[in-house]
């Protein structure tokens, strides 16, 4: 389809190489205004899909972060408690009623928005990140459900908020729990797996366009027989660029004749002490040799 090809290239002018079932999958989210849940291991590039969404649409981007014990509070809205006391103060003084005092500070004036409510308020629409949700509690997810199906929100001082716009809606999760049957009915599904030769090698050239094109090809063999390896922690597309730009910084141009320099910066691939011991001179250079992957 015209419509997805052309997806693609403005996801890839927002720095983001997608294949077509992603795009076929951004552009749903699009028609049928549903979530998007992206799953996959940590630093795949789930979240670097919504950057570049937000970008290509030229919408704000509102990320929550998820983490146990995230409450409704830190994420829906907060009351802004000290200027609140502050016009309680001020208006005592004046013998202003109770009555009066407590519409004043339970308006929309004295509250603090925070992303969902944001998202659902913003003049124009915006592209919602609900990051890494499989780390929030059950009973966080549950809440989400009454925003997910109604892009609405309660505030028991003020009434229901409908959205203004209805936001562009992406959730993440690196799979550390099971999601619930509710939660993924609402949601568009796609597995982001690690990218293979041809991706990554695309993706390191439009991100480092200034790096040796023979070098870049060398970096993506590495990289292809290193997730290959019994590893307790597989190297992303994040880890190859941060390799890539570290290797740039040393001068490298050719990973053969490279072994000093590949473990000077093995830091930016291996991230468990037990990988990082895993990595002896021989190995290296089995890694490093040019044979394909």
């Amino acid at each position: 389809m015209q419509e997805i090809e052309n997806l693609q290239h403005r996801l890839s002018e927002a720095g983001y190489i997608a294949d077509s079932d992603l795009a076929t999958a951004v552009h749903l989210t699009q028609v049928l205004q549903r979530p998007l849940l992206l799953e996959g291991d940590a630093g795949v590039g789930k979240t670097a899909v919504a950057q570049a969404m937000a970008k290509s649409f030229n919408c704000e981007l509102i990320r929550l972060q998820c983490y146990e014990g995230l409450d409704v509070n830190t994420a829906l809205y907060e009351w802004n408690y000290q200027r609140q006391l502050m016009t309680v103060r001020l208006h005592e003084k004046e013998s202003t009623s109770h009555r009066e005092i407590e519409a004043e500070i339970f308006s929309k004036d004295y509250l603090l928005p925070r992303p969902l409510l944001q998202a659902i308020t913003t003049s124009t629409p915006a592209l919602l990140l609900i990051d890494e949700i499989d780390r929030a509690d059950d009973e966080f997810e549950a809440f989400l459900l009454e925003l997910l199906s109604d892009f609405q929100i309660t505030i028991p001082e003020l009434g229901t908020i409908e959205a203004s716009h209805k936001p562009t809606v992406i959730l993440t999760s690196n799979a550390t729990r099971d999601l619930s049957d509710a939660l993924r009915r609402r949601c568009l599904y796609h597995f982001v797996d690690y990218p293979g030769k041809h991706k990554e090698l695309k993706i390191l050239n439009t991100q480092l366009p200034e790096l040796d094109k023979h070098l870049a090809s060398s970096i993506v063999n590495f990289v292809q027989k290193l997730r290959r390896e019994h590893l307790k922690k597989i190297p992303g597309v994040a880890e190859t660029l941060d390799w890539a730009a570290a290797l740039i910084h040393l001068d490298t141009t050719d990973l053969d004749n490279a072994i000093p320099q590949i473990e000077a910066t093995l830091s930016c691939l291996l991230k468990t002490r037990a990988d990082r011991e895993m990595a002896t001179t021989e190995w290296l250079k089995n890694l490093a040799s040019s044979e394909a992957s």
